[in-house]
Protein backbone atom coordinates (compact mmCIF):
# COMPACT_ATOMS: atom_id res chain seq x y z
CA UNK A 1 0.00 0.00 0.00
CA UNK A 2 1.24 3.42 -0.81
CA UNK A 3 0.62 6.74 -0.04
CA UNK A 4 2.14 10.50 0.13
CA UNK A 5 3.71 12.80 2.66
CA UNK A 6 5.28 16.03 2.69
CA UNK A 7 9.25 15.93 4.09
CA UNK A 8 11.74 18.53 4.30
CA UNK A 9 14.81 17.97 2.48
CA UNK A 10 17.95 19.65 2.73
CA UNK A 11 19.48 21.74 0.19
CA UNK A 12 23.20 21.57 -1.10
CA UNK A 13 25.18 24.82 0.03
CA UNK A 14 28.81 26.54 -0.51
CA UNK A 15 28.87 27.10 3.07
CA UNK A 16 28.16 25.18 6.12
CA UNK A 17 24.42 25.24 7.78
CA UNK A 18 23.26 24.62 11.26
CA UNK A 19 20.56 24.33 13.47
CA UNK A 20 20.87 26.00 16.79
CA UNK A 21 18.48 24.55 19.57
CA UNK A 22 17.12 26.39 22.44
CA UNK A 23 18.79 29.82 20.20
CA UNK A 24 19.28 32.80 22.66
CA UNK A 25 18.66 30.90 25.46
CA UNK A 26 15.38 30.30 24.88
CA UNK A 27 13.88 26.68 25.57
CA UNK A 28 11.96 25.49 21.87
CA UNK A 29 13.38 27.91 19.85
CA UNK A 30 15.19 26.58 16.87
CA UNK A 31 16.70 28.51 13.90
CA UNK A 32 17.30 26.22 11.42
CA UNK A 33 19.32 26.35 7.87
CA UNK A 34 17.23 26.37 4.88
CA UNK A 35 14.40 23.29 3.87
CA UNK A 36 13.26 22.05 0.70
CA UNK A 37 9.44 20.81 1.39
CA UNK A 38 8.88 17.82 -1.30
CA UNK A 39 6.10 15.35 -1.36
CA UNK A 40 7.28 11.76 -1.54
CA UNK A 41 5.65 7.79 -2.11
CA UNK A 42 5.19 6.27 1.19
CA UNK A 43 5.51 2.24 1.45
CA UNK A 44 3.65 1.26 4.63
CA UNK A 45 5.35 -1.53 5.94
CA UNK A 46 2.28 -2.89 7.64
CA UNK A 47 0.57 -3.96 4.48
CA UNK A 48 4.14 -5.30 3.27
CA UNK A 49 4.66 -8.96 2.83
CA UNK A 50 8.46 -8.59 3.26
CA UNK A 51 9.23 -7.74 6.78
CA UNK A 52 12.10 -4.79 7.63
CA UNK A 53 15.05 -6.42 9.31
CA UNK A 54 17.27 -4.05 10.93
CA UNK A 55 20.68 -6.26 10.23
CA UNK A 56 19.97 -5.16 6.52
CA UNK A 57 17.64 -2.49 6.25
CA UNK A 58 18.72 -0.61 9.74
CA UNK A 59 15.42 0.16 11.20
CA UNK A 60 12.80 -2.59 12.36
CA UNK A 61 9.37 -2.54 13.68
CA UNK A 62 8.67 -4.80 16.49
CA UNK A 63 5.74 -5.44 19.01
CA UNK A 64 7.25 -4.25 22.49
CA UNK A 65 4.26 -3.60 25.02
CA UNK A 66 5.49 -1.14 27.87
CA UNK A 67 4.00 -1.16 31.16
CA UNK A 68 5.16 2.78 31.78
CA UNK A 69 1.58 4.88 30.32
CA UNK A 70 2.92 8.29 31.72
CA UNK A 71 6.41 9.90 30.75
CA UNK A 72 5.70 12.83 33.24
CA UNK A 73 8.95 13.23 35.34
CA UNK A 74 11.30 11.28 36.10
CA UNK A 75 10.01 7.81 38.29
CA UNK A 76 9.38 5.90 34.99
CA UNK A 77 12.78 5.79 33.42
CA UNK A 78 13.95 2.62 35.54
CA UNK A 79 11.28 0.84 34.64
CA UNK A 80 11.31 1.56 31.23
CA UNK A 81 15.37 2.02 30.55
CA UNK A 82 15.06 -1.94 31.46
CA UNK A 83 12.40 -2.40 28.70
CA UNK A 84 14.67 -1.00 26.16
CA UNK A 85 17.53 -2.77 27.53
CA UNK A 86 16.14 -5.87 27.40
CA UNK A 87 14.44 -5.20 23.95
CA UNK A 88 18.05 -4.73 22.43
CA UNK A 89 19.30 -7.12 24.28
CA UNK A 90 17.27 -9.68 22.72
CA UNK A 91 17.14 -8.07 19.32
CA UNK A 92 20.59 -7.06 18.90
CA UNK A 93 22.50 -9.89 20.93
CA UNK A 94 24.17 -6.69 22.18
CA UNK A 95 26.28 -7.07 25.33
CA UNK A 96 26.08 -3.27 26.74
CA UNK A 97 23.41 -0.82 26.62
CA UNK A 98 23.73 2.78 27.22
CA UNK A 99 20.79 4.81 27.36
CA UNK A 100 21.72 8.29 27.89
CA UNK A 101 18.55 10.17 26.39
CA UNK A 102 14.74 10.44 26.11
CA UNK A 103 12.82 13.14 23.98
CA UNK A 104 9.14 13.34 24.33
CA UNK A 105 7.81 14.92 21.53
CA UNK A 106 4.37 16.29 20.95
CA UNK A 107 3.08 17.57 17.54
CA UNK A 108 1.62 20.89 18.93
CA UNK A 109 2.71 24.65 17.98
CA UNK A 110 2.85 25.26 22.14
CA UNK A 111 5.01 22.26 22.82
CA UNK A 112 8.75 22.38 24.20
CA UNK A 113 9.88 19.82 21.91
CA UNK A 114 8.23 19.03 18.39
CA UNK A 115 8.13 16.27 15.55
CA UNK A 116 11.70 16.90 13.78
CA UNK A 117 10.43 17.92 10.11
CA UNK A 118 13.59 17.59 8.67
CA UNK A 119 15.23 14.74 6.75
CA UNK A 120 18.29 13.63 9.07
CA UNK A 121 20.44 11.36 11.25
CA UNK A 122 21.25 12.24 14.48
CA UNK A 123 25.03 12.04 14.11
CA UNK A 124 28.03 12.24 11.35
CA UNK A 125 31.03 9.83 12.05
CA UNK A 126 32.92 12.05 13.86
CA UNK A 127 29.76 13.42 15.93
CA UNK A 128 28.69 10.10 16.79
CA UNK A 129 32.69 9.15 18.14
CA UNK A 130 32.87 12.46 20.08
CA UNK A 131 29.42 11.47 21.88
CA UNK A 132 31.17 8.39 22.50
CA UNK A 133 33.88 9.95 24.37
CA UNK A 134 31.27 12.17 26.10
CA UNK A 135 29.18 9.03 27.57
CA UNK A 136 31.77 6.83 28.87
CA UNK A 137 35.21 8.82 28.64
CA UNK A 138 38.25 9.02 26.70
CA UNK A 139 39.63 5.36 28.31
CA UNK A 140 36.72 3.88 27.70
CA UNK A 141 36.13 5.23 24.45
CA UNK A 142 39.09 3.76 23.02
CA UNK A 143 38.55 0.41 24.60
CA UNK A 144 34.69 0.43 22.82
CA UNK A 145 36.15 1.29 19.78
CA UNK A 146 38.36 -1.27 19.38
CA UNK A 147 35.26 -3.81 19.12
CA UNK A 148 31.85 -3.04 17.64
CA UNK A 149 29.63 -0.09 19.41
CA UNK A 150 26.74 1.31 17.61
CA UNK A 151 24.14 4.61 18.69
CA UNK A 152 20.73 3.01 18.00
CA UNK A 153 17.47 4.96 18.58
CA UNK A 154 13.74 3.54 20.01
CA UNK A 155 10.60 5.59 19.16
CA UNK A 156 7.20 4.50 20.29
CA UNK A 157 4.01 6.07 20.39
CA UNK A 158 2.44 7.46 23.56
CA UNK A 159 -1.15 7.76 24.71
CA UNK A 160 -3.24 7.40 21.25
CA UNK A 161 -2.22 5.71 18.08
CA UNK A 162 -0.18 7.71 15.77
CA UNK A 163 -2.80 9.52 13.55
CA UNK A 164 -0.44 12.25 12.00
CA UNK A 165 2.68 13.11 11.48
CA UNK A 166 4.21 9.56 11.73
CA UNK A 167 8.16 8.73 11.76
CA UNK A 168 9.26 7.73 8.65
CA UNK A 169 12.21 6.11 7.09
CA UNK A 170 14.58 6.32 4.25
CA UNK A 171 15.87 2.67 2.75
CA UNK A 172 19.32 3.13 3.00
CA UNK A 173 20.16 1.15 0.06
CA UNK A 174 18.08 3.88 -1.66
CA UNK A 175 20.63 6.53 -0.56
CA UNK A 176 23.13 7.52 -2.97
CA UNK A 177 26.59 8.80 -0.08
CA UNK A 178 26.21 12.81 -1.99
CA UNK A 179 22.66 12.95 -0.84
CA UNK A 180 24.40 12.90 3.04
CA UNK A 181 25.57 17.00 4.04
CA UNK A 182 27.14 17.79 7.52
CA UNK A 183 25.36 20.02 9.67
CA UNK A 184 26.29 21.80 12.48
CA UNK A 185 23.99 21.62 15.93
CA UNK A 186 24.48 24.54 18.12
CA UNK A 187 23.01 24.28 21.49
CA UNK A 188 23.85 27.34 24.84
CA UNK A 189 26.50 25.00 25.97
CA UNK A 190 27.85 22.71 23.42
CA UNK A 191 28.09 21.90 19.57
CA UNK A 192 27.20 18.54 17.60
CA UNK A 193 27.48 17.51 13.85
CA UNK A 194 24.59 15.88 12.58
CA UNK A 195 23.92 14.45 8.82
CA UNK A 196 21.22 16.04 6.54
CA UNK A 197 19.84 14.64 3.77
CA UNK A 198 19.38 16.30 0.35
CA UNK A 199 16.21 15.04 -1.95
CA UNK A 200 16.81 12.63 -4.47
CA UNK A 201 13.74 10.96 -6.74
CA UNK A 202 15.31 7.08 -6.02
CA UNK A 203 14.39 7.60 -2.28
CA UNK A 204 12.37 5.07 -0.85
CA UNK A 205 10.15 5.76 1.91
CA UNK A 206 9.61 3.35 4.71
CA UNK A 207 6.89 4.04 7.97
CA UNK A 208 4.31 1.89 9.56
CA UNK A 209 0.79 3.18 9.95
CA UNK A 210 -1.07 3.93 12.31
CA UNK A 211 1.46 2.84 14.81
CA UNK A 212 0.09 1.96 18.38
CA UNK A 213 1.76 2.83 22.17
CA UNK A 214 2.20 -1.34 21.91
CA UNK A 215 4.48 -1.11 19.04
CA UNK A 216 8.11 0.72 18.73
CA UNK A 217 10.69 1.26 15.63
CA UNK A 218 13.84 0.96 16.54
CA UNK A 219 17.08 2.28 13.65
CA UNK A 220 20.69 2.64 13.51
CA UNK A 221 21.91 6.15 13.86
CA UNK A 222 25.84 4.81 13.73
CA UNK A 223 27.34 1.97 13.38
CA UNK A 224 31.41 1.62 13.54
CA UNK A 225 31.37 -1.35 11.56
CA UNK A 226 29.33 -0.41 8.86
CA UNK A 227 25.70 -0.84 9.34
CA UNK A 228 24.39 2.37 7.09
CA UNK A 229 22.74 5.42 9.63
CA UNK A 230 19.11 5.46 8.46
CA UNK A 231 17.41 9.24 7.05
CA UNK A 232 14.52 9.73 9.26
CA UNK A 233 11.73 12.32 9.60
CA UNK A 234 8.06 13.07 10.94
CA UNK A 235 6.11 12.94 7.69
CA UNK A 236 3.39 15.64 6.97
CA UNK A 237 -0.10 13.39 6.83
CA UNK A 238 -2.43 12.75 8.41
CA UNK A 239 -3.81 8.85 8.11
CA UNK A 240 -7.73 9.65 8.87
CA UNK A 241 -9.06 13.28 9.03
CA UNK A 242 -11.98 12.45 10.91
CA UNK A 243 -9.42 12.05 14.30
CA UNK A 244 -8.32 14.52 15.89
CA UNK A 245 -5.77 13.31 18.62
CA UNK A 246 -2.61 14.56 18.80
CA UNK A 247 0.63 12.67 17.87
CA UNK A 248 2.95 12.06 20.71
CA UNK A 249 5.94 10.03 21.47
CA UNK A 250 8.72 9.61 22.98
CA UNK A 251 12.17 8.65 21.29
CA UNK A 252 14.91 7.29 23.29
CA UNK A 253 18.77 7.53 22.38
CA UNK A 254 21.35 4.54 23.26
CA UNK A 255 24.60 3.47 22.85
CA UNK A 256 24.98 -0.61 22.43
CA UNK A 257 28.30 -2.34 22.49
CA UNK A 258 28.03 -5.60 20.53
Amino acid sequence: MTGTATVNYHVHKDERQAFELDAGGIIGNLISPELAPTEVRLNDMRQSAQALRFAHDAVEFVNCPSIVEDFAGDAWRTTYDGELTRLLTDRLGVSEVVIFDHTVRVDDPEATRKPARNVHSDYSEAGAQQRLVDLVGVEKAAEWSKGHYAFVNIWRPIGDPINSAPLGFVRPSSVDPEDWILLDLIYPDRKGQIMGLVGNNHHEWLYQSKMTPDEVAFFNIYDNQGLPSIAHSALDMVEDPTVTTIRKSIESRTLVRY
